[in-house]
């Protein structure tokens, strides 16, 4: 009996199944993770295995250095996770792996692993897109939380307006166009000499600046849509800092970051909100998903303005905000009891997946 037949018989089992374990695999980047969640809301372990000291003398992440250390962390990963856990691999029902978006290499240390786990113990594999996964950070941390509601999705990579009409049907109503908000973060920090990753650094010194620094007119193409750019703003930061530095003027690092940081969120928050009342009453809840949502700014802020319009806020748990195995295990569970991206051994990365 070849694979497929015994993963198949197993999933017919598994509908009559009162607890579903599933063992999720991420290394899209530079975290190495893996975790087993029961049935998409309880985290029984999550191992993160983190590369941002390695990475932080390159001033971002090299995809090459990335990929040879997701290889050496990740069978350890495993063992500390079935270990926290007091579970072995005969007690998982599902594994769920990140097959895109993300760094190739990375990417296919995770898939070629899972595979040979799915394979070597007849356990049935399920296709995760990290994007998605990132969404379902948030049923990890809210019991009551389900769809339908709007998601504003933002990380080093993406930043997007998603309506999440259920659990497996997500709708893209805005992006940026350019550059992701949390890729903006970086640039700019790197031009201010702040180590990696920019995005906490920038934070931490907005905290004792001021925001008298206006970087950019309002983009009138972009003011009644959902999208989004970034690319613009980067530019417009890094000659400010550039033609102080030429002109011998002193550099405010904590004006320019406050001033920065709420030019690059303020937007953000505004068309969150504007789109939330757009759909009506069915998406008066809003999600946050992504690196970024762990900024203290965006927060409080969309926080305290949803909060006069009625709406309200989900922010996951910052140690669920970065890239991590739970929420690509919850994503697999809701891909499973829908029957849907389940995947076979020919399963092959994707640097790019579209909502």
């Amino acid at each position: 009996m070849n694979y497929l037949e015994n993963v198949n018989k197993k999933l017919e089992k598994l509908k009559n199944k009162k607890d579903i374990l599933v063992l999720g695999i991420e290394s899209s980047c530079d975290e190495t993770s893996i975790s087993i969640v029961k049935n998409g809301r309880e985290i029984l372990s999550n191992i993160v295995s983190s590369q941002i000291d390695i990475h932080k003398r390159f001033g971002g992440v090299v995809p090459e250095v990335a990929s040879r250390n997701h290889v050496k962390a990740i069978n350890n990963c495993l063992t500390l996770c079935l270990n926290e856990a007091n579970l072995t691999l005969k007690d998982i029902d599902l594994i769920a792996v990140t097959f895109g978006a993300g760094l190739i290499g990375a990417l296919m240390v995770g898939v070629n692993f899972a595979k040979a786990l799915a394979y070597a113990n007849n356990i049935p594999l399920i296709k995760v897109d990290h994007i998605k996964g990132h969404i379902c950070a948030n049923f990890l941390c809210f019991e009551d939380l389900k769809p339908p509601f709007l998601c504003l999705l933002t990380s080093g990579a993406h930043t997007e307006l998603i309506k999440v009409e259920d659990y497996n049907k997500f709708t893209l109503i805005g992006a940026s166009l350019d550059d992701a908000c949390g890729e903006c973060f970086d640039k700019v920090a790197r031009v201010l000499g702040l180590p990696y990753p920019g995005g906490p650094k920038i934070e931490k010194l907005a905290r004792n600046g001021q925001k008298n620094i206006s970087f950019l007119k309002e983009n009138r193409e972009l003011k009644h849509t959902f999208n989004f750019s970034y690319s613009g703003l980067k530019t417009a930061v890094i000659n400010y800092i550039h033609k102080l530095s030429q002109n011998n003027e002193e550099i405010n690092k904590e004006n320019i970051c406050a001033s920065f940081q709420a030019e690059a969120f303020d937007e953000l928050i505004d068309k969150t909100i504007r789109a939330s009342k757009m759909l009506g009453d069915d998406y008066k809840n809003i999600v946050i998903a992504g690196g970024v949502s762990a900024n203290s700014y965006l927060r409080d802020n969309l926080t305290n303005k949803a909060s006069k319009e009625n709406l309200k806020v989900y922010f996951p748990k910052i140690s669920l905000c970065t890239d991590n195995a739970a929420m690509i295990a919850s994503s697999g569970y809701y891909n499973f009891l829908y029957n849907e991206n389940l995947a076979d051994l020919t399963l092959t990365p994707k640097a790019r997946i579209d909502v």
